[in-house]
């Protein structure tokens, strides 16, 4: 059995095991590879839902598109700025 490729994760600072493929075939999506470990991966997809939800993003339209990749980018890391306000509360306790 092959042992996960282990990255230095941009987000948790760890060495970590890494995502085990690009999401997607652009740039970022070898930078996700190449420096985002899967437990971070997996908090964004957790994530992610939050802003389509809030901003009802048009994953189809390129502008939807373009908003979410920017927020994945702040939230790993490889861009300044802030991450977008989102509907979401977290519960008390």
């Amino acid at each position: 059995m092959n042992q996960p490729r282990t990255v230095h994760c941009k987000k948790l600072d760890k060495d970590l095991p890494g995502v085990p493929f690009k999401p997607f075939p652009t740039a970022l999506g070898q930078m996700i590879y190449d420096q985002v470990s899967m437990e971070a991966w997996q908090m964004w997809l957790r994530e992610s839902p939050r802003y389509i939800n809030t901003y009802r993003i048009d994953l189809q339209s390129k502008e939807g598109r373009d908003f979410l990749e920017k927020q994945m980018k702040v939230f790993f890391g490889f861009e300044a700025g802030e991450m977008a306000e989102t509907a979401f509360v977290p519960r008390d306790g």
